[in-house]
């Protein structure tokens, strides 16, 4: 499945080669993670959501075929990984 996502992906994207995707299979599920440009972000996901959710739609079609269960994330590396502010310690 990994290579029906990598090739669909990098028909439409500016930049292919910066596209990367990774499987992992585990009980009859699989985990598929998508990382593309932070230019081609706008591009993958599509207006409403259209491009990815067509996407995920033929990979369940793929995982149907093949009884197994299917999970595409789409990994945004352009976004600040917030910080859990800490607590300061209870004043007793």
């Amino acid at each position: 499945m990994k290579d029906i996502v990598e090739y669909i992906v990098k028909q439409f994207v500016t930049n292919p080669a910066a596209v990367v995707v990774e499987e992992q299979s585990q009980d009859g599920m699989v985990h598929i993670s998508l990382k593309v440009d932070p230019a081609d972000m706008g591009l993958t996901i599509g207006k409403s959501g259209q491009t990815i959710k067509s996407i995920r739609r033929l990979l369940t079609v793929k995982a149907i075929s093949d009884n197994v269960r299917v999970n595409l994330e789409l990994i945004d590396d352009s976004r600040p990984v917030l910080e859990t502010p800490q607590q300061a310690p209870a004043d007793q």
